[in-house]
């Protein structure tokens, strides 16, 4: 039995259309018990999520233990990329208290959970400031952070420039943590356990549905390293693997689905593990206010990514032909990839 403590939130996204409740430890519950299993969720929640997440644990066969609030809490993301737009109903700090041999914790938007456990894995969900798994009074003998490249630069202080395998050993002496799982998005993740360190791939997918993509794979690292005793490589294989599958599907394997499953792993060239990033000629229309806004969330996304965004409206600006053609082309020539915004169907596009 996993116990899973963490928030539970009510998702929409405008295109592609969601709309949905699951919040990470939510979505943890149902990605465990679907692959077979159990679990039992702790979340704050309102009365109409309970009913909701009442009738999901008896139709997927997990236990639910809700801590009733008048606050709901809601992500509004305008696109599948999109930084969401978080709304609360209220000001007031949800507080769970779990005690359970093996533990998956969340950090909250809207409170935090304090956890006693023999095993605990812990995803700090946090994008501006992550929290140390004790800083609320957390205790666990056994613990597994797992996180992303920016969380973990975040919760160890002065590690910009530091290389990855130097991180998770210092947070590994800063957390006391026996794990820690580092997500580098195309690089993989990197493992460390004990002192060995490794890395698992990411793979290739037909499509990406990011929200709620960590969750998934915390979920499944849990289920690997705390119920079936894998090692935390192996754990961290499984759950890289679960997740490709579910950005490609918007769904949850079940162990047969998983086996079927059988994408190309992703192979960045040596440069790009050295440290080169790609650079994008973004080209597209920018001459009304939606033009505008779809050029910048399109730069802000790719150079999220990781990426050198080359934007004409924002490196070259506006003017005449004579004053920009030139300028735009050596832009394209210096690019190693062009990603077009075919709507409108723009002719200078």
């Amino acid at each position: 039995m996993i116990t899973i403590a963490g928030g539970v939130y009510r998702e929409r996204c405008m295109r592609p259309a969601w709309d949905d409740i699951y919040g990470s430890a939510g979505r943890a519950a149902t990605a465990i018990a679907r692959f077979g299993g159990l679990a039992e969720l702790h979340a704050c929640v309102d009365s109409d999520t309970q009913i909701v997440i009442e009738a999901r644990a008896a139709a997927e066969n997990f236990s639910f233990n809700p801590q009733v609030s008048q606050i709901g809490v809601n992500f509004e993301y305008i696109h599948g990329l999109a930084t969401p737009d978080i709304r609360r109903g209220g000001d007031a700090e949800s507080l769970l208290q779990v005690t359970a041999e093996k533990v998956l914790r969340f950090g909250m938007v809207d409170g935090t959970a304090v956890v006693n456990a023999e095993y605990a894995v812990f995803d700090p969900q946090n994008a501006d400031s992550p929290e140390s798994f004790n800083a609320n009074g957390s205790t666990a003998r056994h613990l597994a952070l797992v996180l992303n490249r920016h969380e973990a630069n975040l919760l160890l202080p002065g590690s910009n420039g530091m290389h990855p395998e130097q991180i998770a050993t210092a947070l590994a002496t800063q957390e006391n943590a026996e794990v820690v799982v580092i997500k580098m998005g195309p690089l993989g993740a990197l493992v460390y356990d004990n002192g060995a360190i490794s890395t698992v791939p990411a793979y290739r997918t037909e499509r990406v549905w990011k929200i709620g993509s960590g969750d998934t794979f915390a979920a499944h690292f849990a289920l690997a390293w705390l119920d079936d005793c894998r090692s935390a490589h192996d754990a961290a294989s499984i759950a890289s693997l679960a997740t490709a599958f579910y950005c490609e599907s918007q769904g949850f394997p079940d162990k047969a689905l998983l086996a079927e499953f059988k994408p190309e792993t992703l192979e960045p060239s040596e440069r790009y593990r050295n440290g080169y990033a790609p650079k994008v000629y973004l080209a597209g229309p920018f001459f009304t206010l939606a033009e505008l806004w779809m050029v910048g969330q399109a730069r802000r996304d790719l150079i999220d990514m990781g990426l050198e965004v080359f934007s004409p409206y924002h490196d070259v600006g506006l003017g005449t032909a004579e004053d920009v053609v030139e300028k735009d082309l050596e832009g394209v020539h210096d690019c190693d990839v062009l990603f077009a915004i075919g709507d409108g169907l723009d002719s200078g596009t």
